[in-house]
């Protein structure tokens, strides 16, 4: 019987959020033959933690489904031994980065990849803790459902189990690598509020993420569709496409990866503070032109409370405007993975974690001069709005050679954890978990 791994990382108060996933843990093994893993990863103080083991303590007791409740503490004496076991070097700076000393979406996904592997599952299907799920006619429409029908399956044999298939016939021996869906609701960035007090300034400032090589009428494209997910349109039934999926069309909210084809051979990008630095593999998938399912069970976004606040919104410019300047390496990767294709494969249909990382530590190369350019619009704009955002851009403007250095720092650890990568999973393959009382009922 396989098993999967159903895993919520998450830095604030969400019992609910876990009481929902323990229903979709449930829905799995109602409707297929597998063990469920379910993965909680806690960043959170001690009360939001009690909380939530407590939430875990209250989901109806199932033979194929395990809780799995981890603080950071746990999470690093998993990470230290599985760093010590593995025969790559610099065990202590791979540590830094799949915990480090901040907040990271990419390393903290990377670290349930690795205690998947270590459990034995075959796939991970991610969720987060500021969205949660539609319902129609009082039924909850659950992803992890298109996810196993088709995770993992040769494309042809997955055929059945959706709507429809757009994959070219050369493509239908590989295997299903990745499913997912998108979201509705609130954008996944928030930034909603520049856009309402400013549409040109919002455009300017969208448009950065783009290369700065791009037309004005190709950025104005991206703009128009950046970070709004599949919209506001609430599900009615069910659509599912195989197909090469576009890397616009899901969000890592409402993921799922084959380890053996995707993230047992190539992990996430670790940079600290960046948002959409976890969207790498989604990348990859498409590049190397990996069957993907795109499904319509899409999750509801919304942001919270602490994004408002001061010291909130200082975060959470900080990590967007950290994200526009990882766009100068990112767009250079995954121009050249589009180039590669098929390269990005080995003769398995694998993802090759030597291809990948030798295309980011080409871009570490890379001329600082647009990244430059785009710490001038950022301030220019975020000036004319003035409030807050003119508050920010002075506090940008204190930072900005650092912010430029750790860019580059950042796609250059990118690099290495990706080298040490196949080590790092195969140690952990042969770590035990830590048991935690919470961790059992």
């Amino acid at each position: 019987m396989r098993s999967i791994c159903l895993t919520l990382p998450t830095n604030r108060h969400c019992p609910d959020t876990i009481a929902a996933l323990g229903e979709e843990a449930a829905h799995a093994v109602a409707h297929f033959d597998i063990d469920v893993h379910l993965l909680v990863l806690d960043s959170c103080p001690p009360p939001e933690r009690a909380a939530h083991a407590e939430a875990l303590r209250r989901l109806p007791a199932h033979p194929r489904i395990t809780p799995h409740h981890l603080d950071e503490a746990a999470q690093r004496d998993f990470l230290a031994r599985v760093t010590a076991r593995s025969t790559t070097a610099k065990p202590a700076l791979l540590l830094d980065l799949m915990l480090p000393d901040g907040l990271s979406y990419g390393a903290c996904t990377n670290r349930a990849f690795l205690i998947a592997a270590a459990l034995g599952c075959e796939s991970v299907h991610r969720r987060d803790s500021d969205s949660r799920y539609q319902s129609l006619a009082g039924r909850t429409v659950f992803p992890v459902h298109h996810e196993l029908l088709s995770l993992g399956r040769r494309a042809a044999d997955a055929l059945p189990g959706v709507t429809e298939s757009a994959l070219p016939d050369a493509l239908l021996g590989r295997r299903v690598a990745m499913v997912g869906g998108s979201f509705v609701g609130e954008p996944s960035v928030d930034i909603g509020r520049i856009r309402d007090a400013d549409p040109e300034t919002y455009h300017d400032v969208v448009s950065l993420w783009a290369p700065e090589h791009w037309s004005q009428a190709r950025k104005r494209e991206l703009v128009e569709e950046s970070f709004l997910g599949a919209g506001t349109e609430p599900f009615t039934a069910d659509h599912s496409l195989l197909t090469v999926v576009d890397p616009m069309r899901v969000d890592m909210c409402n993921i799922a990866f084959h380890g053996d084809t995707v993230c047992e051979r190539v992990p996430l990008p670790p940079a600290r503070d960046t948002i959409g630095s976890d969207y790498f593999l989604i990348h990859l998938v498409h590049d190397a032109r990996l069957p993907g399912v795109l499904h319509n069970r899409h999750i509801v976004n919304y942001h919270t409370g602490e994004r408002r606040t001061d010291h909130g919104f200082l975060a959470y410019q900080t990590r967007f405007a950290k994200f526009l300047l990882s766009m100068r390496y990112f767009h250079f990767v995954y121009d050249r993975m589009a180039e590669a294709g098929d390269a990005l494969l080995d003769e398995h249909g694998r993802a090759r974690p030597s291809a990948v990382a030798a295309l980011a530590r080409e871009s570490t190369g890379l001329d600082t001069g647009e990244n430059l350019r785009r710490l001038d619009a950022l301030d220019r704009a975020y000036r004319r709005l003035g409030g807050r955002y003119a508050d920010f851009a002075d506090l940008l403007a204190g930072r900005r050679e650092r912010l430029i250095d750790e860019a580059r720092a950042d796609i250059a650890d990118f690099a290495l954890l990706t080298e040490a990568w196949e080590g790092l999973v195969a140690a952990a393959r042969t770590t035990p978990l830590p048991g935690p009382p919470e961790r059992h009922r």
